[in-house]
């Protein structure tokens, strides 16, 4: 299995970029292939059926697309913005909708989160739930989200407690079965 992973955020010390760095580790020694992106590599202006039409879709959403296609399985890390999906994540999944036939249609797809809250970006997770399901994917249904971020990352970007390792290994686990199932019928 080949799996696609990304945090959805560009803030240099991002707690989910290191999240989903803890993510791809675990996940390396069991799937054929990690491929892991930052968000940033696929800039892309607000999306305007003006600048769709002038000019098509960005540069960076078809290389973006071309990452999702060739992956059996995704994996997005995403903050919570205002108790919300982030504007980036929506604009660019927006974008990825422009293209025929729509890059996620079909694909199984993690919703993983860590932010500073108690909550650790379990509600924008919920909110992101609904773009990612229009646009067909097989959204895994249970989320993990990592809260008190700020305090979670040892020096070396390892999790320091080990019970939220765990819970790491457990749906990374739980959804690579769900993923093999969908991909292999």
């Amino acid at each position: 299995m080949k799996v696609f992973m990304m945090a959805a955020s560009m803030r240099k010390d991002s707690y989910n970029k290191k999240y989903i760095r803890v993510a791809a580790s675990l996940l390396k020694t069991s799937v054929e292939k990690v491929n892991i992106h930052e968000f940033e590599e696929f800039n892309s202006p607000m999306y305007n059926g003006d600048i769709e039409t002038s000019t098509g879709v960005p540069e960076d959403i078809k290389k973006l697309s071309n990452f999702i296609n060739e992956a059996d399985a995704v994996i997005i890390s995403s903050p919570e913005y205002n108790g919300s999906i982030p504007g980036t994540l929506k604009n660019t999944l927006d974008w990825l909708s422009r293209l025929k036939p729509v890059t996620l249609k079909s694909k199984p797809v993690l919703l993983i989160g860590a932010s500073p809250g108690a909550l650790g970006a379990v509600r924008g997770n919920l909110h992101a739930k609904i773009p990612f399901q229009i646009l067909g994917c097989y959204l895994y249904p249970e989320y993990l989200g990592l809260s008190k971020a700020h305090e979670a990352f040892a020096e070396d970007g390892s999790l320091k407690d080990k019970d939220q390792k765990k819970k790491l290994e457990k749906i990374l686990q739980d959804f690579k079965n769900y993923a093999e199932k969908l991909t292999s019928k």
